[in-house]
């Protein structure tokens, strides 16, 4: 199987539709702040000829194959190993001063979730690693081995939305007393005997712990609350962002970030809105969009995706 058919980009067109006003100039930037398998970057620059792309990714797997895949595009392509909250010294260590378009395309990549040594499938035994960039510290094993129950329970709750954290951080500590765990098959069978019968009839009873336990590792939300602000201060006037995200709690940090800067910052009351209190940001979709009925047969991992997208409309003074 070749680099391309390991990996269908999701909302391709639709992305293409929503940052093409913004890429159509010559000397156009896109940075594609979650490059992974470069499925979208090889569309835009086959696209745009003239375009400037720059791939961030902190996962050095995935830059190994985005650059054998981008090769044919020459000295237009630019891959940087780092984490997306890095977007702004990416752009500086380049120098480039700014950026026209940026796309992110959050989650675990299928590049993660098909390499089963990565630990990231619930479904398939592998070690308990979960790391998306394997030059890292902290893994799956350490974290289950060495947090407090305490902050199992709260890793649990917070990241998988998980209505049974503390019976599960119970259960692992109790666990690790008689020997750790190393692999997912050990955190599966522990998850499982935990769950009721009746919840697991729903879905597999590991999927949020596993969730939990990924974003724990690679501080993904952390990462995310820095990184949207950093890349809408990155855009040029007139430039456009495109964020997929895959589940509620990256979402709400989009919404939330978006909504602050395409809403008015005057005081309630004032009669006349003054220039520095006009939005910096409009938003070019309302709400979130879903991926259509046909994409999602097709392509089941655009089932949970949520769009949401801006363009910059000033600078604050």
């Amino acid at each position: 199987m070749t680099d391309s058919q390991i990996h269908t980009p999701v909302m391709l067109d639709r992305t293409v539709e929503l940052l093409a006003p913004a890429l159509e100039t010559p000397g156009a930037v896109l940075v594609d702040a979650t490059l992974g398998m470069a499925g979208h970057a090889e569309a835009f620059l086959r696209r745009f000829p003239e375009l400037i792309f720059v791939g961030l990714d902190r996962d050095p797997d995935a830059l190994e194959i985005a650059g054998r895949r981008l090769a044919p595009f020459g000295e237009r392509v630019h891959l940087v190993h780092t984490v997306y909250d890095e977007i702004g010294n990416a752009l500086h260590s380049l120098g480039i001063p700014e950026a026209t378009g940026v796309l992110f395309d959050l989650g675990v990549s299928s590049l993660q979730l098909d390499r089963v040594e990565r630990g990231f499938s619930y479904s398939k035994d592998a070690p308990l690693d979960m790391r998306m960039d394997a030059t890292s510290a902290l893994t799956a094993e350490r974290v289950l081995a060495e947090y407090s129950e305490a902050d199992l329970r709260r890793i649990f709750r917070d990241y998988g939305e998980e209505r049974l954290a503390p019976r599960y951080a119970q259960k692992i500590v109790e666990r690790r007393a008689i020997r750790p765990l190393v692999r997912s098959a050990d955190l599966v069978e522990i998850i499982t005997a935990a769950t009721p019968v009746a919840i697991q009839r729903k879905g597999h009873p590991a999927k949020r712990v596993f969730q939990a336990l990924r974003i724990e590792v690679n501080q993904e939300l952390a990462v995310l609350e820095r990184a949207i602000p950093a890349a809408l201060e990155a855009l040029a006037i007139d430039g456009r962002i495109v964020v997929l995200a895959y589940q509620s709690l990256e979402d709400r940090i989009v919404k939330r970030a978006f909504a602050s800067r395409s809403t008015s910052s005057a005081p309630a009351g004032l009669p006349i809105e003054l220039p520095e209190h006009r939005p910096e940001f409009s938003l070019l979709v309302r709400g979130a969009e879903l991926a259509s009925d046909d994409e999602k047969a097709e392509n089941p991992r655009a089932t949970p995706v949520r769009l949401r997208a801006a363009t910059r409309i000033r600078r604050a003074a």
